[in-house]
């Protein structure tokens, strides 16, 4: 890797891998866009709602493999792999932090 991964993403990555996203969502910043606050209710109204033994079908894994800092943003490379369609698959994050706080995630 070409810079340390900051503590937020290091916890980020970690929950994502223990599929306890959950954990990361309360550290994230009180600026955060209305469309993630969206996709965090989405997401626990799936991990308690009927059909939440389904979403452990597709689990996904990722594995960082590179982080870099690009202006105000960590770029972190990584694999993501799982039983789903096209696995392995490369992708690019973009995270943008506030001191320890993600306010802003991109796939890019």
């Amino acid at each position: 890797m070409t810079a340390q991964l900051p503590q937020a993403l290091a916890q980020y990555f970690a929950a994502k891998n223990s599929y306890e996203t959950s954990t990361v969502w309360w550290r994230s910043s009180t600026t955060t866009p209305a469309s993630e606050t969206r996709a965090r209710s989405i997401a626990a109204a799936r991990r308690s709602g009927p059909g939440s033994s389904m979403r452990r079908a597709n689990i996904a894994s990722p594995e960082v493999k590179d982080v870099a800092r690009d202006g105000g943003r960590d770029i972190v490379s990584g694999v993501v792999s799982g039983d789903f369609p096209g696995s392995p698959a490369a992708l690019r994050y973009a995270f943008t932090l506030a001191g320890t706080k993600i306010t802003r995630l991109e796939i890019v």
